[in-house]
């Protein structure tokens, strides 16, 4: 059956329809036209490409400039997919209009479909300003990756009831704030089910259990192309990257022992060669 692609109003028609669906990063095009043949609805590129792809210890430092570069080619490979952009740390963080000006560029320098940053009660006036500017925002709360240093690092978060009521606190000022979503990122799944019963936004989870309406995983995780650290949260959906190891392996195996290039592999048209030497 074709895809058709998810458009904003259905983050509202699948959560009153019950419908789950999946949410995966990409940062190039390549990536990016291969979800776009699986059944997967959205893709974020998410400002994670500041580790996944740049090898940086944080999202903290990749620019506007960079999310664009990395957004641009993704939406051109996935025409049939929903893609968020991820807006990057100090990109929003000054005012309103110059969060409303990042957000701006995103959309009319990449054609994404709409943006997400970071951010509960906090972030709450400048996402309504956003929204009101008519571009559309995925709000995310919990574990907010740019700003982890200040919770201790990459941890669980709402593990208390102190914590738990704050993240009910944040769903409820993004919803307020007109989101169209919002990603709830490692936390109890008692307190991601609680966040659902207390909003009526499409929640987004990614390690927050199965009461949300769509499970997010970055793509380089769930396809196991990582050897190092696997969150708690992360299953391997497919071995990759040892199967592009065992790939390349063979490639450089038969470039050794003269099995590649076959004749079938190169161009055998008989050419008369003058006498140059």
């Amino acid at each position: 059956m074709e895809k058709v692609k998810m458009k904003i109003p259905d983050f509202k028609k699948f959560r009153e329809e019950g419908k789950k669906y999946t949410f995966v990063t990409a940062y190039d095009y390549t990536t990016a036209s291969i979800v776009n043949e699986s059944d997967t609805e959205i893709i974020l590129v998410g400002d994670s490409a500041a580790m996944v792809m740049l090898g940086r210890s944080t999202t903290v430092g990749i620019t506007l400039d960079e999310m664009i570069g990395f957004i641009k080619p993704v939406v051109l490979g996935a025409p049939d997919t929903m893609v968020i952009g991820d807006m990057p740390f100090g990109s929003y963080n000054i005012n309103a209009e110059q969060a409303i000006s990042s957000a701006n560029r995103i959309l009319m320098e990449t054609g994404c479909d709409c943006v997400k940053l970071e951010g509960g009660e906090t972030v709450a006036p400048t996402i309504r300003r956003i929204v009101d500017a008519g571009i559309s925002v995925v709000g995310h709360i919990g574990l907010t990756p740019q700003t982890a240093t200040s919770v201790g690092g990459f941890k669980v978060q709402g593990g208390t009831p102190e914590g738990a009521a704050q993240l009910i606190r944040d769903a409820k000022a993004l919803e307020e704030a007109g989101v169209v979503a919002i990603v709830l990122e490692c936390m109890p799944s008692m307190v991601s089910k609680a966040v659902g019963e207390a909003v009526s936004v499409p929640l987004l989870g990614i390690g927050a259990g199965p009461y949300v309406d769509c499970q997010v995983l970055v793509t380089q995780d769930l396809l196991g192309m990582y050897n190092g650290f696997k969150p708690k949260f992360v299953k391997h959906f497919a071995g990759i990257r040892q199967e592009m190891v065992a790939g390349l392996n063979r490639f450089h195996e038969e470039t050794l022992n003269g099995a590649f290039p076959s004749p079938e592999y190169s161009f055998n048209k008989s050419v008369e060669i003058p006498k140059l030497y």
